[in-house]
């Protein structure tokens, strides 16, 4: 169902009893809802969960802001390279903004909140700018934008600047097999034909790659969240990949140093996403954590 949130249509996946726990997921980069496996989603509701997921602004079936133009990525890359202010659609705070007004129009006056990736960014503006709408905090696979933390190799920066051959259904879904290949874990590795499909579901339900640039530069714009991590006072746990290239597992480290009594789960052969394989150690991550 889509609602309006802090001025804007977002769609939302509200699961699980009304009078259960809240918990808010917030997916990352580009990702829509459904890359929060219904499997994960199930698990957390037997836990007695209510599972909110949300499109990101520009994300899914979220509203867009193609009026906004196209930023130019590798301009604003060089900018941020060389401490020059990066210009920005709109901001990571922003999106913020949005998940906080997710909770406004489902009447939640607090919830437990996962964040995954960018979704973790998100979730540390929120958790530290509205201690009391936040129970809980897990963030995932995600980092706190130091600069002074290792960046990804080569190898994974060419996967994600590289297009797909066309708009083609087929050739943005072959693309998407190639990315994961790169970034995903070498310890989980996928069911293919299952992660296949899965792609192609996510492809014919929304494929908005102009808004990806605009989020993309939304993080680059946001720089070092450091200087907030002491605001957060919600109970909070990191889960990270030992062996993710994409945000490497030093970023969990550090994120787990600065919030006042993190604990973490730092995965031995997880990469950048989550393997079906994992998915109830995840949900127990975040019950206990909750429990907290």
């Amino acid at each position: 169902m889509q609602i309006v949130a802090n001025g804007i249509g977002i769609e939302v996946d509200d699961q699980g009893l009304p009078g259960g726990e809240p918990l808010l997921l917030i997916m990352g980069l580009g990702m829509q809802l459904t890359g929060w496996p219904e499997e994960l989603v199930q698990l957390l509701v037997s836990r007695g969960f209510r599972v909110v997921r949300m499109d990101n602004r520009d994300a899914g079936l979220s509203q867009g802001f193609d009026h906004l133009g196209v930023p130019n990525v590798p301009l604003q890359a060089v900018r941020y390279s060389f401490r020059l202010p990066v210009a920005a659609p709109y901001g990571i705070a922003d999106m913020a903004q949005d998940a906080l007004g997710v909770l406004d129009a489902l009447g939640l006056q607090r919830a437990h909140v996962c964040g995954a990736s960018m979704g973790g960014m998100v979730a540390q503006h929120l958790a530290a700018k509205h201690p009391r709408r936040v129970k809980s905090l897990t963030l995932m696979m995600t980092t706190t934008g130091s600069r002074k933390l290792p960046q990804p190799g080569l190898r994974v920066r060419h996967a994600l600047v590289s297009r797909p051959a066309s708009g083609a259904v087929d050739d943005v879904v072959a693309h998407l097999v190639r990315v994961m290949r790169v970034i995903g874990s070498p310890g989980y590795p996928p069911d293919r034909e299952r992660q296949r499909l899965r792609l192609e579901a996510t492809v014919r339900r929304a494929w908005r790659p102009d808004g990806t640039a605009r989020q993309i530069v939304a993080v680059v714009a946001d720089g070092d969240r450091s200087p907030l991590l002491p605001l957060i006072t919600a109970p909070t746990c990191i889960i990270h990949g030992e062996a993710d290239p994409l945000v490497r597992v030093a970023a969990g480290h550090d994120l787990a140093q600065r919030i006042r009594g993190a604990v973490s789960d730092i995965v031995p052969g997880m990469g950048h996403d989550l393997p079906t394989q994992l998915l109830t150690r995840f949900a127990q991550g975040i019950a206990e954590n909750a429990a907290r």
